[in-house]
């Protein structure tokens, strides 16, 4: 891990690079950070937030949010090369405002001991849960919702008493620069540390010794985050990613799937980890299906070929890479249909979205999750078959389903495993604040989003009262008599 965080281009909203080394090497990154942890924890241990200011940091970050917004918005658009206001006002900061107000509205009741009951031989004794801060919490961001991927999950642990590290993408260089001003003003720098910096430093900072990691990026960078983590038995919250699939079952759902596709694969230029992957339709209406999408794209983006309402692809080698798998598929016989007017509106990055019909299932396009406006789409012979393909994969962080079947829903939600599923719509899923977000097996591990998130970021602390009258007398030492008595009745 300390030769690179990342092992291919940027493409899976990855948020460390062997593009930006630090000068101090390895060794410098390594003690720089261990003593902002030294400092992060020695604060903490001084003065654990109480709930009164825990309410008044969330009050606080929601107003500095929204007067950074501005700033916020149009650095986001300067690191993408083009960034729509409208998304990154819906996809970052207003997902954030949510998560802020939602979580602050409910802290009190979360905060409250949980009493448990006691088993009768134990009576009166008394039992609770309590739900305690960790200590200090490392959050690493990626590049595709600057604010979102990591405020959102830096809400909650602030929320339930923790002081945060919060290490950014450095793909967000202009972004990063206003979290800079808007961190100095609302936080001490020993409650929330910003870690700036490529792969030396992202590689030392999953590797310290902290209370818990959240990370969220590619697989394969999981893994390693996940190794490095494991020196110090740090627990781990891995968002992840894969290849989430869409299934349409029949023919007639088509209309109604149309601008929920659209929108779910060409929000943020289809830079987003929950978005669809791929498409699976009945066979023969493949053709049918596209030439319906390309309607419905052009409807959602009709000044797209002037690029002003559709983001760009992060980076030169992300580009490129679309780019070539798009070449490599058309190569192995699969038809390439364009989605808007030109062929490439390829200005700053900005990329034509295509959809890709019956690609070899073993290429690359099929194989790696894609990360931008490429849509393969399949025609199997029926929903049995397109869970089954599903289930021959890695997990996939979401699912869609576009159907009115009902038997054919609860076939597939008792049929398939997938970190979240959403029914008759994209993305959507994640913006339902009292469901966790999170993945399972190569998607991810963990959950967050609001008292999900305060869970994962708390210790649920278990207590035991004894009472000066009790009968657990009757099971301590010597074990004779009467009480080897009970205790054989007890356990026949």
């Amino acid at each position: 891990m300390n030769e690179s965080m990342q092992d291919t281009p940027p493409s899976v909203h990855e948020q460390t690079s062997t593009a930006a080394q630090q000068q101090n090497g390895p060794t410098g990154d390594h003690d720089r950070l261990q003593q902002q942890l030294q400092a992060c924890r020695q604060a903490w241990l001084k003065h654990k937030p109480t709930l009164v200011e825990r309410r008044q940091l969330l009050a606080e970050f929601s107003k500095a949010l929204s007067a950074y917004a501005p700033r916020l918005v149009e650095a986001m658009s300067d690191d993408f090369g083009h960034r729509p206001y409208a998304e990154s006002m819906l996809g970052d900061v207003l997902q954030v405002q949510e998560e802020i107000r939602f979580t602050r509205a409910r802290l009190r009741a979360w905060c409250k001991r949980r009493p448990v009951p006691v088993d009768w031989k134990y009576w009166p004794g008394q039992a609770w849960l309590q739900y305690r801060p960790l200590g200090v919490v490392g959050v690493v961001s990626a590049w595709n919702y600057p604010l979102t991927i990591g405020l959102t999950p830096l809400v909650s642990v602030l929320a339930a008493g923790n002081h945060a590290m919060y290490k950014p993408s450095e793909f967000n260089p202009a972004t990063n620069a206003v979290l800079a001003a808007m961190f100095k003003d609302l936080f001490a720098p020993e409650q929330v540390a910003l870690v700036t910096g490529g792969a030396d430093v992202g590689a030392a900072f999953t590797a310290l010794p902290l209370d818990h990691l959240i990370f969220t990026g590619s697989t394969a960078i999981g893994r390693k985050v996940m190794a490095a983590a494991a020196q110090h038995l740090t627990p781990v919250t891995l968002e992840l990613g894969g290849k989430s699939p869409a299934i349409i079952s029949r023919r007639e759902s088509f209309a109604e799937a149309m601008q929920s596709i659209v929108s779910g694969k060409l929000f943020n230029a289809g830079q987003t980890c929950i978005a669809p992957d791929y498409v699976m339709l009945p066979e023969g209406t493949g053709a049918e299906f596209i030439s319906l999408l390309r309607v419905a794209a052009q409807k959602a983006y009709p000044q797209a070929n002037q690029g002003d309402a559709y983001t760009s692809i992060i980076s030169t080698e992300h580009y490129q890479r679309l780019q070539l798998l798009v070449r490599e598929a058309q190569a192995s016989g699969a038809q390439i249909t364009p989605l808007f007017e030109a062929d490439d509106i390829d200005q700053q990055r900005r990329m034509t979205p295509v959809a890709v019909l019956n690609p070899d299932v073993d290429s690359r396009l099929m194989r790696e999750e894609i990360f931008g406006p490429v849509l393969p789409v399949l025609e199997t012979a029926d929903l049995n078959s397109a869970m089954a393909f599903v289930n021959a994969r890695p997990r996939p962080l979401s699912l869609y389903l576009f159907g009115a079947d009902r038997a054919e829903q609860e076939r597939l939600l008792g049929g398939v495993n997938a970190g979240g599923i959403c029914i008759n719509d994209t993305l959507l899923h994640m913006a339902q604040l009292q469901l966790p977000f999170g993945g399972i097996g190569a998607s991810g591990m963990g959950h967050y989003h609001g008292w999900y998130g305060f869970k994962t970021f708390s210790q649920a602390q278990p207590v035991y009262k004894q009472s000066r009258l009790s009968s657990s007398r009757l099971f301590k030492p010597p074990f004779r008599g009467w009480k080897q008595r009970l205790i054989n009745l007890l356990v026949r």
